[in-house]
């Protein structure tokens, strides 16, 4: 049996790359870390058209019936887009939640967006402030949170916009626990997506840029860097692709673990060969480093996916 991508997967995926390449995503997530929805929200609509937020949801709720594996694919390629938005919780969360099926039909279509919080992993909303749907997963039940009132909280990246939530919650039914792997498997994927697009941003600044008469890339020393990150996201792919086929609770972790690591050595590498111009909040390099800070934490950190690997 071979475990590749198939020709569809690598269709979508050059579909959306092209797509987000030319929808000015750095700005659009820019606006939305300043309350300025509007393109964002226009870049999620497109989104939509290209079938992400329907990859979970069934043919008959107007979804693609789709699986696991395509959701990784999409995730990647947001991740390295730095896309803004409650994606993980709209396209990967709520279509696993059977108490959320009512809103499947405006989920899969972009005419709804949902958001969630699943205490203790997951404290605080994503972009509650323009969700449609607010879904709690507490003691392996589902709660539709109405007339929800959100608190803004302060985020270590201001285009993951976090809030409390309070207000009258309505016990739904039980939920699975594969609702929450889901989300784990969604923001590893955005992990090796980011890592991804530091590395190639490295590459391509150290072949431009001149010291002491001659490329940086011509060191060894950053040569040894970049090949560092290069092979610690080549054996992260696997992981989170077969995280994406097995289904496994402790796949999943390890797969969201070594993603973590290896996004985070790339955005440290990333920042150690573009100096000073990373710490500008101009460079699009800033919108990932600290996206990658805020998801190595997000779905349960680093301690809590090694405990339930180890748990195995």
């Amino acid at each position: 049996m071979r475990f590749a991508l198939s020709a569809e997967h690598r269709d979508f995926t050059t579909s959306l790359h092209d797509y987000l390449t030319g929808a000015d995503t750095p700005a659009a997530a820019r606006s939305w870390a300043h309350g300025r929805h509007e393109p964002g929200l226009k870049l999620l609509r497109g989104l939509a058209e290209l079938g992400v937020p329907a990859l979970l949801i069934a043919e008959a709720h107007g979804g693609l019936g789709a699986g696991p594996v395509d959701l990784v694919v999409a995730f990647e390629a947001l991740g390295y887009h730095a896309v803004p938005g409650p994606l993980v919780e709209t396209a990967a969360v709520a279509p696993a939640v059977p108490a959320a099926e009512a809103w499947w039909p405006a989920l899969a279509s972009g005419e709804a967006l949902a958001t969630v919080v699943a205490p203790p992993q997951v404290p605080l909303a994503l972009d509650a402030d323009i969700a449609d749907v607010v879904l709690a997963l507490r003691d392996g039940e589902a709660h539709e949170i109405r007339a929800a009132r959100p608190k803004p909280v302060h985020s270590i990246d201001p285009a993951r916009r976090l809030f409390r939530v309070d207000g009258a919650a309505v016990s739904l039914s039980p939920v699975p626990e594969r609702a929450f792997d889901l989300g784990v498997l969604a923001v590893a994927a955005q992990l090796l997506g980011a890592g991804q697009w530091l590395l190639d941003a490295s590459v391509a600044y150290a072949k431009q840029r001149s010291q002491y008469g001659r490329l940086i890339g011509e060191y060894q020393a950053i040569k040894h860097l970049l090949a560092d990150v290069a092979t610690h996201l080549e054996l992260t792919r696997p992981l989170v692709h077969g995280a994406a086929v097995t289904g496994s609770p402790q796949d999943i972790s390890a797969a969201k673990v070594k993603a973590g690591d290896a996004a985070h050595l790339a955005a440290r590498t990333a920042l150690q060969v573009h100096g000073a111009i990373g710490y500008t909040a101009e460079h699009d390099l800033g919108l990932r480093l600290t996206k990658v800070r805020a998801l190595v934490g997000a779905w349960g950190d680093g301690g809590f996916h090694r405990e339930r690997v180890l748990a195995r």
